[in-house]
């Protein structure tokens, strides 16, 4: 032990005192660890962000809608979606009744960039207003914190009801208990019965502000025509979740009267195929990255080489006089490998930090929760011992197997 730590003393003495052509090595090592650990830091910092923003769904649900979840292309691209029927509150009802085996089948439209009034007390005209039916609250994972939900008699009788989300409840409720309170949106009066759970939000934004009427009411206050409803599904386990999608499409196609052999003229999706398709857009960017970065460090290595090739043509007499006094083959070989690893990881840590923080700087513009990638740290710092090894083995090598006797000649 106490020979291989005199080794590594040797080899870090021996990068110290050749400062500047050691820096000059090492940078190709930052760039390339920076670039890959940058972007993936990157892209780590916005799936977490779209998990926690496509995690509205409760587990085992997926959504039927009109429009794609994850909208690509060009505006002639969405054409044949814009021109698609809406999805109504009768198809709603038709495939509710043939569809067997599910949890909970709810629908729900939505109003965006509302104002919820309650007195001399307003929000910010950004609040998510939803018309929904009762099972809507299981399949989106919405928890009734106080209050009760929306329930059959609500949607029904089209009564005029809300549940607020907690952002909304804060806001306009600091010190009353909002329970049984009337609120104003779009000068219509609705009463309070309930406030959800506060969900936290993504990419900076609540999932809080919010609020939820019958979807029946939400119809008569805003009427039915240009708006296409969304209708959530939750099955039993997962076993049953892929059943209960191929069912359902076959349902909704035969309502929707689609002939056979056309595609759907409706979307299904879920939390898990939102990600998929995130993850092949990401692709692209993260594969972009990984070619660069592996670019630099095999430059890199080949500089890790070079300056080893140096060293060792510097540093020949040393090598002679070391082994006249006893080092072992094995002893110069250990001593140069440690040199070029060490080299490597230098470069690599800096890399590492750099990349991280500017990873996390660049997501933050995106409203990203901030993340360290400690599978990609492990990956770089694993790269750069092999770099090392791979780039420090022949000169090691060539170090190790010079004759002693020609090592002292040599001048």
């Amino acid at each position: 032990m106490t020979k291989i730590l005199e080794l590594i003393n040797i080899a870090v003495n021996s990068i110290r005192a050749n400062k500047l052509r050691s820096s000059l090595t090492v940078l190709g090592i930052v760039v390339g660890i920076f670039s890959i650990i940058s972007i993936s830091t990157v892209i780590a910092m916005l799936q977490t962000s779209i998990e926690e923003g496509v995690g509205q769904l409760g587990q085992n649900t997926f959504q039927i809608q009109k429009w794609p979840a994850v909208r690509t292309g060009g505006p002639g691209s969405w054409a044949k979606y814009r021109n698609r029927e809406d999805i109504t509150i009768e198809q709603f009802e038709g495939l509710k009744e043939r569809l067997t085996g599910a949890v909970a089948i709810g629908a729900e439209q939505w109003q965006f960039g509302k104002r919820v009034k309650y007195q001399s007390e307003e929000t910010n005209p950004n609040v998510a207003v939803a018309g929904i039916t009762p099972d809507a609250f299981k399949t989106n994972d919405w928890v009734v914190e106080r209050g009760r939900a929306i329930n059959e008699t609500d949607y029904k009788m089209s009564s005029r009801v809300i549940v607020l989300g907690a952002d909304v409840a804060n806001t306009l409720f600091e010190f009353v208990d909002p329970i049984g309170q009337e609120v104003r949106v779009d000068g219509n009066t609705l009463k309070i019965i309930g406030v959800l759970e506060n969900k936290g939000g993504a990419f900076g934004q609540s999932r809080g502000n919010n609020a939820m009427m019958p979807l029946t009411t939400f119809q008569s206050l805003y009427g039915k025509r240009g708006r296409s409803i969304n209708i959530t599904v939750m099955a039993p386990s997962v076993e049953e979740y892929q059943n209960l999608i191929d069912k359902s499409e076959g349902i909704m196609r035969t309502i929707r009267q689609v002939p056979p052999g056309e595609e759907n003229d409706f979307d299904i999706w879920s939390n898990e195929s939102v990600m998929a398709q995130i993850n092949d857009i990401t692709a692209g960017v993260r594969i972009g990255a990984y070619v660069i970065g592996a670019i630099a460090l095999l430059a890199a290595g080949v500089g890790i080489m070079n300056i080893m090739l140096v060293s060792v043509t510097e540093r020949t007499k040393e090598i002679g006089i070391r082994k006249a006094i006893g080092a072992r083959k094995s002893n110069i070989l250990f001593q140069f490998l440690v040199e070029a690893i060490s080299l490597s990881l230098f470069g690599g840590i800096i890399g590492i930090i750099l990349g991280v923080a500017v990873g996390n700087i660049a997501g933050s513009f995106l409203n990203a929760t901030a993340v360290l990638p400690l599978d990609w740290i492990t990956i770089g710092i694993l790269l750069c011992v092999f770099i090392g090894i791979s780039f420090g083995t022949y000169p090691a090598y060539k170090a190790a197997n010079l004759d002693p006797i020609e090592a002292l000649r040599y001048e």
